[in-house]
């Protein structure tokens, strides 16, 4: 369900940025739809949110905003989320020595319209990730190469960037997952729900139904709805729309080809059907959807203001 959770996010565009404060410091993050981490690479801080006690987070903590919940952060702790000032742009410089330093690096996929999978939804508004780094080699080794492509503009960082967001996302989903799975909703492991799952990804194009979906999962169409329904989050119909358009919006954000191409391997008949179910859900055409989301070849520190302008993806009724 994680590749499934980052799927969903490729419809909007990755950012990443480095940020550092010092002495008397405090500012907030406004709510976003879409998912959101902080890894905080020196210093230590407090995570301020609208419930529960404040945070102590120290260096190595990563801060997980499964689905875009406003949160602060301050060097001293604080309940009133309200009295932190609205960080409106990242900025970062060396730190000076001072003892109540923070050096950030943050990330997220915003989307204008989320509908984020059960998965998702069911992990708390914020998760804090205190991780044994020499337990997981591998998250210290994303973490220092996001830091590194975070402090320099150079060629290819736009590519490179997208697949570090996606895989510290990953990784801290999963340790996020582990960390709160008790008393969660079980995710998915009936294997007939998950083989379904599986061939509507591999082959989006096919011309599924509830009896074809259910002979899949060898279960009539009537209970093959109801349990993936309880499982999913959404009914089968729906979320192969879902994966149809998220998949439509990563092939226009990441590829030259002819939208009639794109309509065929996403499973609509005609360039026309394939428009109007794009403009449906995000509110926009695909050429359109294309065009602003290649109008930024790479993401740069003036690009980060909190205003910018990126496609969603809903979940079909």
């Amino acid at each position: 369900m994680i590749s499934e959770a980052i799927g969903a996010l490729h419809a909007g565009r990755p950012f990443a940025a480095r940020a550092s404060r010092q002495g008397e410091w405090g500012f907030r993050l406004p709510g976003i739809g879409g998912m959101g981490f902080h890894v905080v690479v020196g210093g230590e801080g407090w995570l301020t949110t609208a419930a529960g006690p404040p945070r102590r987070l120290r260096t190595g903590d990563v801060v997980l905003v499964p689905y875009g919940t406003e949160h602060g952060l301050s060097h001293r702790a604080t309940s009133r989320l309200g009295e932190l000032p609205m960080m409106l742009e990242p900025s970062w410089s060396e730190p000076a020595g001072d003892s109540t330093h923070i050096d950030l690096v943050l990330g997220c996929y915003r989307l204008d319209q989320p509908r984020l999978q059960r998965f998702v939804r069911d992990l708390p508004p914020v998760v804090v990730i205190s991780l044994d780094q020499d337990r997981h080699p591998e998250m210290r080794a994303l973490i220092e190469m996001l830091s590194a492509d975070v402090s320099a503009e150079t060629p290819g960082t736009s590519a490179t960037r997208a697949a570090l967001v996606d895989l510290t996302l990953a990784h801290a989903l999963r340790h996020g997952w582990e960390q709160t799975r008790h008393g969660m909703s079980p995710v998915v492991t009936d294997p007939g729900i998950a083989a379904a799952i599986e061939q509507m990804h591999l082959h989006p194009q096919r011309p599924w139904t509830l009896q074809s979906l259910g002979e899949v999962a060898g279960m009539s169409r009537t209970t093959f709805k109801q349990q993936f329904t309880a499982m999913v989050g959404t009914p089968p119909i729906g979320y192969l729309i879902e994966w149809r358009l998220a998949s439509a919006a990563r092939a226009l954000r990441e590829s030259a080809a002819p939208l009639a191409v794109i309509a065929r391997q996403v499973g609509y008949s005609s360039a026309y059907a394939f428009g109007n179910a794009f403009r449906r859900r995000f509110g926009v055409s695909p050429g359109r959807f294309r065009q602003r989301a290649t109008a930024v070849p790479a993401m740069t520190a003036a690009a980060t203001r909190t205003d910018l302008d990126v496609g969603g993806v809903e979940t079909a009724g």
